[in-house]
């Protein structure tokens, strides 16, 4: 009898420390870091960091940030698709890492679809058109006679080639039927800074960026490029009311992970998030002009993620970018 009961505790206790083990491998058990492929106190950087410590508040595990900026986010987006597929590497990822370098660029070190799974997507970023408040023109209709009448003499700004800010204005001008010169920057407030002066005419922004410069009426706002309204800025028309339809940009943030991480852990770290940027203090503590908070399922992101890719090859290919880097 007190053999049999020292054998049942035994059991018990094997099964106890097996459930333990068990339990002590539910993810996340270490520390999770997600890279962002920006500088410490841009946009992206200081949203994923609220959302970090979010996640370690609920997760009690720590959720850290690592800054790998450089070469349009190849850098980072390189590191993250090296990295052991268990969750605890993660990746924001933006247009240009994920659905425009590979057409831009001859060699990259990764493939967004064969390289990296979704998880969700953190934020939308409205695009505007805008122009120098000394341009004499004050809607899109106006603009494009300008262009048209003078040929090749209206500049635009942008922060360099092949971004999604040069793209856009390529874009505009060939569904328009204008001939614009591009004027590339050493990234957007410099960019900006030129058509405030004048010393450009125009520019495609991201609305976040722009949206200061356009309350105090140093830029003049034109129209956005969504297929609706943005609610920030209610009384400016889309470039699809215009009359271009296809003239359709909007920049995106989105969290992704190596290839091979395991479904269940993808789902939870997309809940989790979708959780968060529904509250009203995280919603509160992100709100920025022309951005909005929009997460979605991993399916959703991904299906999303292709359109974008879709979408992107045909514009490089129109403008002649493509594989020029």
């Amino acid at each position: 009898m007190h053999l049999l009961d020292r054998t049942q505790w035994l059991l018990m206790a094997c099964l106890l420390c097996v459930s333990g083990s068990l339990l002590g491998q539910e993810y996340p058990n270490r520390v999770v870091r997600i890279v962002v492929a920006d500088t410490a106190g841009a946009a992206s950087d200081v949203a994923l960091r609220l959302l970090a410590n979010k996640l370690s508040e609920t997760w009690g595990q720590q959720v850290v940030v690592d800054n790998r900026p450089g070469a349009n986010g190849i850098i980072g987006a390189e590191f993250v698709a090296k990295a052991k597929p268990d969750g605890y590497t993660l990746l924001t990822g933006v247009v240009s890492m994920l659905a425009m370098n590979q057409f831009v660029y001859k060699k990259l070190p990764y493939d967004s679809l064969r390289d990296f799974l979704p998880i969700t997507q953190i934020a939308t970023n409205h695009f505007v058109l805008i122009v120098a408040p000394s341009l004499p023109v004050t809607s899109v209709a106006a603009l494009v006679k300008l262009a048209k009448s003078r040929p090749g003499e209206i500049h635009y700004a942008s922060p360099g080639i092949g971004n999604q800010q040069h793209l856009a204005a390529e874009m505009f001008a060939r569904a328009a039927g204008i001939k614009i010169v591009h004027i590339p920057h050493k990234g957007t407030a410099p960019a900006l800074i030129s058509v405030m002066g004048g010393q450009v005419a125009m520019m495609t922004a991201a609305g976040a960026a722009a949206a200061p410069h356009i309350a105090n009426g140093r830029l003049r706002l034109l129209a956005t490029f969504g297929k609706q309204r943005a609610a920030v800025f209610p009384d400016a028309p889309t470039l699809v009311e215009s009359g271009y339809p296809d003239a359709v940009v909007l920049g995106w943030t989105g969290l992704v992970a190596p290839a091979g991480t395991p479904p269940d852990i993808l789902n939870k770290v997309s809940r989790e998030i979708g959780r968060l940027l529904t509250a009203a203090d995280v919603r509160s503590a992100l709100a920025v002009p022309g951005s909005d908070l929009t997460p979605s399922t991993p399916e959703v992101f991904g299906a999303f993620i292709k359109e974008e890719i879709e979408k992107w090859s045909q514009v490089i290919r129109l403008v002649g970018l493509e594989h020029s880097q």
